[in-house]
């Protein structure tokens, strides 16, 4: 007879356990977690309100930059509120209707920042390379389109991964060792087979994240070489000073997010299963928090508009 664990059904519900090893340790690790999450919440909404209220931050940079705060709090409050709750309550029963919610709007939310991120290396090129067409060429009108493709691409290459997981038949075993829901973190508890979402979720990664990330590579090149045909070196600082923001951004929102993918691909026989998870808690978190503190830091108009409210 089959073993009961192997037994194809419908699941009502499935269980997050956290972080998979460190159980015992889930009240410590929760505090970090909570104060990141505070500090993500109060800093996105004082850099988006003072975007929105400052008639001098209308311009493309800084709507671009309002959008990526808007999808910062939403990836973290999607997320870190469920983990709290299992790290401090154990509370890690999850319906498969939420489960799959969940997996959507963080794969959603996901692309729709990288999107952003293309958007504002394409500004920063535009800025910098071509300065006397910027107000011409990103107006208001082309800002909004840019962000509503941005959020239609990422619609369309997630929505499927939903109809991927509804069609599969699930095993008895409905613990997912993890601290949310992801796609391939649910999938794998399927008795049917799983190719299809393997290579779909492949597919969507090299595809729109990859393609994203050689578009601002090749942004960046190109900034690069006009910077360096500058006539002086104070106006090679200034404009590179323009980018500083966004390239730790980029590299905040990547780094970890490939590291992730690759240790996960190819390194995870070598690579604590606990630490897969962890990280992926820390990419969900971290960049929401850092973000505002960056633009706070780095950029003069923004830095001295909180200082006068």
């Amino acid at each position: 007879m089959a073993d009961v664990n192997h037994t194809a059904f419908r699941p009502g519900t499935f269980l997050l356990v956290g972080i998979p090893g460190l159980e015992k340790f889930h009240l410590w690790i929760s505090l970090p977690f909570f104060s990141m999450y505070i500090f993500a919440l109060l800093g996105n909404l004082v850099l988006l309100f003072t975007i929105v209220r400052e008639q001098s931050l209308h311009k493309p940079m800084y709507l671009f930059l309002s959008a990526l705060t808007v999808a910062d709090l939403l990836l973290s409050t999607t997320t870190v509120p469920r983990m709290l709750a299992i790290f401090w309550f154990r509370v890690g029963d999850i319906s498969l209707g939420a489960c799959i919610a969940q997996m959507f709007l963080i794969h959603f939310i996901s692309a729709v920042e990288s999107g952003i991120l293309v958007a504002m290396a394409f500004d920063r090129y535009v800025a910098i390379c071509n300065p006397l067409r910027y107000v011409t060429l990103l107006t208001h009108s082309v800002i909004w389109r840019i962000e509503l493709a941005a959020v239609v691409r990422s619609f369309c290459i997630v929505l499927p991964c939903v109809f991927l997981l509804l069609r599969l038949s699930y095993c008895r075993n409905r613990v997912i060792p993890h601290s949310y829901c992801e796609h391939m973190g649910v999938a794998r508890l399927a008795c049917t087979s799983i190719k299809v979402n393997v290579v779909y979720g492949l597919t969507v990664i090299l595809l729109s994240v990859g393609v994203d990330v050689v578009f601002i590579a090749v942004s960046y090149g190109l900034i690069l070489r006009a910077v360096f045909q500058l006539p002086s070196a104070g106006a090679r600082r200034k404009a590179m000073s323009t980018c500083s923001s966004h390239l730790c951004i980029i590299l905040l929102f990547y780094t970890p997010a490939f590291f992730s993918f690759l240790t996960h691909r190819f390194g995870g026989h070598s690579i604590p299963r606990h630490i897969h998870i962890l990280l992926a808690c820390l990419y969900v978190v971290v960049p929401p928090m850092l973000n505002p503190i960056i633009y706070g830091v780095n950029n003069k108009q923004i830095r001295e508009t909180v200082m006068s409210m």
